[in-house]
């Protein structure tokens, strides 16, 4: 009733409000919904190892000051045909596409520690971007902390921007060797043109090498520094946007206004992103009232948590088959919440499977679902877990 009454109220919004509407799209598993959490301070959006845990879009707020971002963690962008293999929803395939028609920027959410689709944006990405050039889109490398050898992020930014940064060309220079073992713990520097005139000098989402404007590496971790390797941006003829592409022959898309590379999972240089964000907020009302974190219901949160954990521990499609049914919800004389949930499931073998030796996979998912419930609402949470075959 509280978060209804929240949803439904009008926002307590200050005398100049700001706001930006955001939708974070990639590829499944790139770890949009990561992002999304970090962004938001606490685990909203469910995570797994698995492709498309998320199924369905969802609103995350942040309210800062006067400014209040609103984040859309969309459901990876997949062809029909992968649909159907993990039979998922229609809207899987529209949720995404509709989700752009609402929004001032677009994170496209890159995983580099995947050497099999990181030197190119998906064909659904860049039809995405294709349909909408009149949105401001900025590129995120997510998992950085997982590659080795960071030279690797200056070949991957040429090959994903097409050379060319909002309007600006660029010149890739490397005295890295490929086989050189040095480059294993070496930060990447990147040196950045002059920022344009609305946005504030200090922020930079490329990070600077030392003698272009003495800026602080990615890798922090790393006292060494690698000042040879940059990426040097200059004056270009921006690419129409409005003229026809031939994304059949794209691996990039040389639209982009700015570069963050960052570690998701852990947090790393989040904040310098989530800046960022606020920096670029538009005078115009609030959405939310400032005590929302999120546009879900209580009852759909700890659908996907479940969900979540239900798909780390069984393998390969299983899980997709798995039906939610929420039998019990009831808060508890001392704010304490009751949770009891049937999981209904195809097949006897997917039952066992789920049930574990000794029951002991269905209770390591009711324990962490439920400490993962407890974080969210912030109250004590009891929840039973049942699994039946459906008939």
């Amino acid at each position: 009733e509280e978060q209804d009454c929240l949803l439904r109220g009008k926002p307590d919004q200050p005398q100049n409000p700001k706001v930006l509407r955001i939708a974070i799209i990639g590829a499944p598993n790139a770890g949009k919904s990561t992002l999304s959490n970090q962004l938001l301070g606490r685990k909203v959006f469910p995570v797994s190892q698995k492709v498309h845990t998320t199924r369905c879009k969802a609103q995350g707020v942040v309210t800062y000051e006067d400014t209040q971002l609103i984040i859309l963690d969309t459901p990876g962008l997949t062809s029909p045909l992968k649909a159907k293999r993990h039979r998922l929803d229609e809207a899987m395939l529209t949720d995404p596409w509709d989700s752009m028609k609402h929004v001032d920027l677009v994170l496209v959410l890159v995983d580099v520690s995947d050497h099999w689709t990181r030197n190119c944006l998906s064909k659904e990405v860049l039809k995405c971007l294709s349909d909408f050039p009149q949105i401001p889109s900025v590129l995120i490398l997510n998992k950085v902390d997982l590659l080795k050898k960071k030279f690797i992020l200056l070949e991957l930014v040429n090959e994903l921007t097409e050379g060319v940064v909002n309007g600006k060309k660029l010149e890739v220079r490397s005295a890295f060797k490929h086989n050189s073992s040095s480059s294993a713990k070496s930060p990447l520097q990147v040196a950045q043109a002059s920022p344009p005139k609305n946005r504030a000098p200090q922020h930079h989402s490329l990070q600077e090498t030392d003698q272009a404007q003495g800026g602080s590496s990615l890798d922090s971790c790393s006292d060494t520094r690698v000042s040879e390797s940059s990426l040097v941006t200059e004056e270009a003829q921006g690419p129409k946007q409005n003229g026809p592409r031939d994304l059949k022959k794209m691996k990039g898309w040389p639209c982009f206004q700015e570069i963050f590379m960052l570690a998701a999972l852990r947090g790393e240089e989040v904040d310098t992103l989530k800046r960022y964000l606020l920096m670029q907020a538009k005078p115009g009302p609030w959405q939310f009232h400032s005590g929302v974190l999120t546009s879900q219901s209580p009852q759909e949160i700890c659908n996907n948590i479940i969900r979540e954990k239900i798909l780390e521990y069984l393998p390969l499609e299983v899980p997709y088959g798995v039906i939610q049914v929420t039998e019990m919800w009831e808060e508890g004389p001392s704010g304490e919440f009751f949770i009891a949930q049937n999981l209904l499931v195809p097949r006897k073998s997917h039952m066992m499977m789920l049930i574990g030796k000794g029951g002991k996979v269905i209770s390591r998912i009711a324990q962490e679902a439920g400490q993962d419930l407890m974080n969210v609402f912030l109250c004590d949470v009891r929840l039973k877990l049942k699994v039946e075959v459906k008939s």
